[in-house]
């Protein structure tokens, strides 16, 4: 949902009462549940905003906040991600980040918190025809100010949708002195674009954490000459698959025969000599349990 769509949703109360209606009417139409109040002034009709995920009524907020601020506001942090179209699970989106280009002079409420920092023009890109922080920028104001897991799923996620490393490298120098700026660097060697979802970013988060031996990712499986599959992990000196929520390659099939391919796939990548194990996100929580399958499994490995 593009932010010219939304604008289309948008009634602005002067835009209103040119055409007629008061004050008291927008409020009854509140009150009806007719309109929905984006923001002092701005409104929105009220089935449309139920269609609409965090994700987009933030894009609507963040529309809000950039006219009210007036030219020279740049979206960044989670805003930036949001408007980037990135995995933002883990981040709030009740606040709207805005920044400006300057060294100070930020506020803060509720609803806007505005930065004052230095971005040069090879950080700014325009996303419907707003300003905003670029992959990089934006990966590193995050990989600052997020934990650990927030900032190496956001950046698994901008280095599948193109950011290059050597943007990171530069905005990493260019943010230099910067407060979180240590968190950044680690987060930057650790982000991977192999990671292809979420729960698998989270996934190598928890191993390194339990100071696992680091997989290889979307590692192709092939036995006699026949492409078997690509797994999300694969550990070579122990033999071992792992796979994290694989019934997720499937979606669009009918859940018999997800399965029933699932199994398929599986037991062919046993016959080529390999020890499968699983987890989904429930295991996330516990990530004890999927430690001990892999520990199984890598017995396995070895006395085949």
């Amino acid at each position: 949902m593009d932010l010219a769509w939304n604008l289309r949703l948008l009634a602005q109360r002067a835009r209103s009462v040119l055409h007629g209606t008061s004050d008291a009417q927008l409020q009854r139409a509140v009150r009806r549940g007719e309109l929905h109040r984006i923001a002092a002034g701005i409104y929105m009709r009220a089935d449309h905003f139920r269609e609409l995920d965090a994700r987009a009524r933030h894009r609507c907020a963040v529309m809000v906040a950039t006219e009210s601020c007036g030219p020279g506001a740049i979206v960044s942090h989670a805003s930036a991600a949001v408007m980037h179209g990135l995995d933002c699970g883990g981040l709030r989106l009740g606040t709207v980040h805005l920044t400006r280009n300057r060294c100070s002079g930020g506020r803060k409420s509720q609803t806007l918190h505005l930065h004052p920092a230095l971005v040069p023009a090879e950080e700014v890109a325009l996303i419907d025809g707003v300003a905003t922080t670029s992959l990089a920028r934006t990966f590193v104001d995050l990989a600052r100010t997020t934990p650990f897991e927030t900032a190496v799923v956001i950046g698994d996620c901008a280095l599948r949708r193109g950011m290059r490393r050597e943007d990171v490298d530069a905005s990493l120098d260019h943010a230099r002195g910067r407060l979180g700026m240590s968190l950044a660097r680690v987060a930057a060697t650790f982000i991977e674009p192999g990671a292809e979802s979420p729960g698998e970013s989270i996934s190598r988060v928890r191993m390194r954490d339990d100071g696992w031996p680091m997989p290889t990712l979307q590692h192709e499986i092939r036995h006699g000459g026949r492409f078997i599959g690509r797994v999300d992990f694969f550990w070579q000196e122990h033999g071992v698959v792992g796979e994290f929520d694989g019934m997720v390659k499937y979606r669009g099939d009918n859940p018999g025969r997800a399965v029933e391919r699932e199994k398929l796939r599986e037991d062919a990548i046993r016959d080529a000599g390999f020890e499968v194990f699983r987890w989904v996100w429930a295991d996330l929580r516990d990530f004890e349990r999927v430690r001990e399958r892999f520990e199984r499994a890598c017995l396995r490995g070895a006395a085949r």
